[in-house]
């Protein structure tokens, strides 16, 4: 199975679904990531944004990430750009690479720039024209999901859970490769906390740990 994840930042990928990119690439699945943004100069260094485009580089080998593409749409100025540009950048990578599952981030979270990315990927997957999408998830991205919108369809309820026991310290092993990105604990961005949520999310299945998703749509057939 071909597996699409759209991360709107660097890190955003493995934050939410690290573990369960390990568990697709061991079951033979392949998986592609797609980076919407670049972060604009005028807020980040050249040599910062390079250094985390490194990093992504060296965590994606970790957890076996066939392939990536960057957008460059300016982060985090998504709020500044028209959606049909963003939608269109992203349906030409969907017809392209022609995934059967999409992992896209919250609608609910913090951050403007996630829940434009939500919105335009999911007018990009629309089923029909042969769109081969049969499969939508929303990962839960800490230090953003967690302090998002806590009303209505904006809350987080996951309603699907993959086992990532066996993939936890891969998980974590791609996440210290952004050292630029994580903070000491407390913080929701450090190792501890982000295995702390894994070893919760298990727990709620009965397992050592787990990653959470909303399903937004399956097509079964």
């Amino acid at each position: 199975m071909k597996i699409l994840v759209i991360a709107p930042h660097p890190d955003d990928e493995v934050l939410g679904c690290g573990g369960s990119i390990a568990h697709h690439v061991a079951r033979g699945d392949t998986v592609h990531v797609l980076v919407v943004t670049r972060g604009d100069p005028e807020i980040f260094p050249p040599d910062i944004i390079e250094k985390t485009r490194g990093e992504l580089a060296k965590a994606h080998q970790v957890l076996g990430v066939s392939g990536v593409e960057f957008l460059d749409f300016p982060a985090p100025k998504l709020d500044l750009i028209a959606g049909y540009q963003i939608t269109d950048a992203i349906g030409k990578t969907l017809k392209r690479l022609a995934p059967r599952m999409l992992y896209l981030p919250h609608r609910g979270d913090l951050h403007a720039d996630h829940r434009k990315v939500f919105d335009a990927a999911l007018v990009a997957a629309r089923p029909i024209n042969g769109c081969s999408v049969k499969t939508i998830l929303c990962y839960e991205t800490l230090s953003e999901t967690e302090w998002g919108y806590p009303f209505g369809a904006d809350a987080f309820l996951p309603t699907v859970y993959i086992d990532i026991s066996s993939h936890l310290e891969r998980k974590l092993q791609a996440l210290s490769c952004y050292q630029s990105q994580l903070l000491p604990a407390p913080h929701p961005r450090s190792l501890q906390s982000i295995e702390a949520l894994a070893r919760h999310r298990g727990s709620t299945i009965n397992a050592a740990a787990a990653e959470a998703f909303v399903l937004v749509r399956e097509i079964v057939g």
